[in-house]
Protein backbone atom coordinates (compact mmCIF):
# COMPACT_ATOMS: atom_id res chain seq x y z
CA UNK A 1 0.00 0.00 0.00
CA UNK A 2 1.26 3.48 -0.92
CA UNK A 3 1.15 6.23 1.70
CA UNK A 4 0.45 9.93 1.49
CA UNK A 5 2.40 11.84 4.11
CA UNK A 6 1.10 15.10 5.57
CA UNK A 7 0.79 17.94 3.08
CA UNK A 8 1.42 21.43 4.41
CA UNK A 9 0.04 24.44 2.56
CA UNK A 10 0.91 27.94 3.74
CA UNK A 11 -2.22 29.80 4.92
CA UNK A 12 -2.22 32.30 2.05
CA UNK A 13 -2.30 29.43 -0.49
CA UNK A 14 -5.02 27.29 1.14
CA UNK A 15 -8.35 26.64 -0.57
CA UNK A 16 -6.84 27.12 -4.02
CA UNK A 17 -6.70 23.43 -4.97
CA UNK A 18 -2.96 22.91 -4.52
CA UNK A 19 -3.24 19.94 -2.13
CA UNK A 20 -5.90 18.34 -4.32
CA UNK A 21 -3.74 18.79 -7.40
CA UNK A 22 -0.70 17.30 -5.61
CA UNK A 23 -2.65 14.19 -4.62
CA UNK A 24 -4.14 13.78 -8.09
CA UNK A 25 -0.67 14.08 -9.61
CA UNK A 26 0.79 11.51 -7.17
CA UNK A 27 -2.03 9.12 -8.10
CA UNK A 28 -1.40 9.79 -11.80
CA UNK A 29 2.29 8.90 -11.40
CA UNK A 30 1.92 5.95 -9.00
CA UNK A 31 -1.58 4.63 -9.75
CA UNK A 32 -4.97 5.52 -8.30
CA UNK A 33 -5.38 2.44 -6.12
CA UNK A 34 -3.93 1.01 -2.92
CA UNK A 35 -3.27 4.23 -0.99
CA UNK A 36 -3.44 5.02 2.73
CA UNK A 37 -3.09 8.13 4.85
CA UNK A 38 -3.97 9.50 8.24
CA UNK A 39 -5.10 12.91 9.40
CA UNK A 40 -6.58 14.74 12.36
CA UNK A 41 -10.32 14.16 12.69
CA UNK A 42 -10.86 17.69 14.02
CA UNK A 43 -9.40 19.17 10.81
CA UNK A 44 -12.65 19.03 8.85
CA UNK A 45 -11.09 20.54 5.73
CA UNK A 46 -8.55 17.73 5.51
CA UNK A 47 -11.21 15.06 5.93
CA UNK A 48 -13.36 16.75 3.29
CA UNK A 49 -10.47 16.88 0.81
CA UNK A 50 -9.58 13.21 1.18
CA UNK A 51 -13.20 12.06 1.00
CA UNK A 52 -13.77 14.24 -2.08
CA UNK A 53 -10.85 12.43 -3.73
CA UNK A 54 -12.34 8.99 -3.02
CA UNK A 55 -10.62 8.04 0.23
CA UNK A 56 -12.74 6.37 2.89
CA UNK A 57 -12.21 6.19 6.63
CA UNK A 58 -11.22 2.84 8.06
CA UNK A 59 -12.53 1.73 11.42
CA UNK A 60 -9.14 2.51 12.98
CA UNK A 61 -8.73 5.67 15.06
CA UNK A 62 -6.14 6.75 17.58
CA UNK A 63 -7.28 9.07 20.36
CA UNK A 64 -4.38 11.26 21.41
CA UNK A 65 -6.35 13.38 23.90
CA UNK A 66 -9.84 14.90 24.24
CA UNK A 67 -9.09 17.40 21.44
CA UNK A 68 -7.06 15.28 19.01
CA UNK A 69 -8.03 12.07 17.24
CA UNK A 70 -6.14 10.55 14.34
CA UNK A 71 -8.29 8.89 11.67
CA UNK A 72 -7.05 6.56 8.99
CA UNK A 73 -8.10 6.55 5.35
CA UNK A 74 -7.67 4.15 2.45
CA UNK A 75 -8.31 4.24 -1.25
CA UNK A 76 -8.49 0.88 -3.00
Amino acid sequence: RKRISPISIMPEYRNKGYAQHAIIEAEHIHGKHNWKLDTILQEAGNCYLYEKLGYHQTSKTEIINDKLTIVFYEKD
